[in-house]
């Protein structure tokens, strides 16, 4: 099934799931990207394919004819659509809420509160539970990586594109330019990593995302990259983790925001104009950068040097 289809039958799906009402042919065409540019007939087929699809994988769509409308409208009843319960081990649920995320991660997911949004503005009401708030929608959840140049890498490993990108080697300062055929993305203890063949090198490499200095450039067409079928991604970035001795770091806290922080942190101090003064035990700079990062202007690392170092590295990052 093409990537085009899927969205447009998960988008259906959204809509019947969304409306408190039925909605007739039409306004599911307005609704539905991938319906609205087509002609009438060829809308009129392509719906009735859909409808037949989804009704063959067991989703169940209800036509409802009402008296008083000269068309029948459509939706999906939620307590026919759901699942029973169903009682996973704690390993099976960890697997499938990582997979969900990851998924989600793709477009998919902003199609789909896409068309929940033009629901809303033909001026139907939606069940908010379907989409969740529009600042934080069920359907948009997302890896949490704090790495810039994760959606680039992912993008690129999806369709099989060389990247180039600049890079700081551990316990180096120095960015040397790589170019990579990305194999695949994988998170390790936390931590994020690409693996593919580093062309520079001519050699099997992994990279950690935090790492990577700055946007990353895809370099010529989609499919030129073959992953080898027996690569080991996780071998690959199963080195030895890096020295974690624990550290302190001196933050300024914005008074009267952060308060995640100023619960995990040692202590706080009261400050002057505005800012407190906390101490955070870290021991990866990285990935403590990825958190202060996430905080925006609420939040100013001011030691150690490298800490700060990487927070900076982390904003200019996003901001490219």
């Amino acid at each position: 099934m093409s990537r085009r289809k899927t969205e447009r039958l998960l988008n259906l799906v959204i809509c019947l799931l969304a409306t408190r009402r039925p909605l007739s042919a039409e306004q599911i065409r307005q609704a539905v990207p991938g319906y609205d540019r087509e002609s009438d007939e060829a809308f009129q087929r392509m719906f009735e394919r859909d409808k037949n699809e989804l009704r063959e994988i067991g989703i169940p769509i209800d036509v409802v004819r009402d008296p008083w409308e000269d068309e029948p409208g459509y939706r999906i009843e939620r307590e026919a659509y759901e699942l029973p319960e169903i009682t996973l081990e704690p390993d099976e649920a960890a697997v499938l809420g990582l997979a969900a995320q990851v998924w989600q991660r793709a477009s998919l997911a902003e199609a789909a509160s896409g068309a929940l949004l033009k629901l809303r503005a033909g001026g139907v009401a939606t069940d908010q539970p379907v989409g969740g708030s529009m600042g934080g929608s069920a359907l948009e959840l997302r890896v949490d990586t704090r790495d810039p140049a994760f959606p680039a890498l992912w993008n690129a490993v999806r369709d099989r594109r060389v990247v180039r990108f600049d890079y700081r080697a551990s316990g180096s300062e120095t960015v040397r330019s790589r170019t990579v055929e990305p194999w695949g993305v994988v998170s390790r203890r936390g931590r994020w990593y690409l693996a593919g063949f580093d062309r520079d090198r001519n050699a099997p490499r992994a990279f950690r995302l935090s790492r990577i200095s700055g946007a990353v450039t895809a370099v010529g067409k989609p499919g030129a990259v073959e992953v080898p079928h027996d690569v080991d991604l996780r071998a690959m970035v199963g080195f030895p983790d890096e020295p974690s001795e624990e550290r302190t770091a001196v933050v300024r806290v914005r008074q009267g925001a952060c308060e995640g922080l100023r619960r995990l942190a040692r202590s706080v101090r009261e400050g002057r104009d505005g800012w407190d003064e906390a101490e955070l035990s870290f021991s990866d700079a990285e990935r403590l950068a990825g958190w202060m990062a996430s905080l925006g202007a609420d939040v100013e690392v001011v030691e150690p040097p490298d800490a700060r170092e990487a927070v900076i590295r982390r904003l200019k990052g996003a901001l490219a």
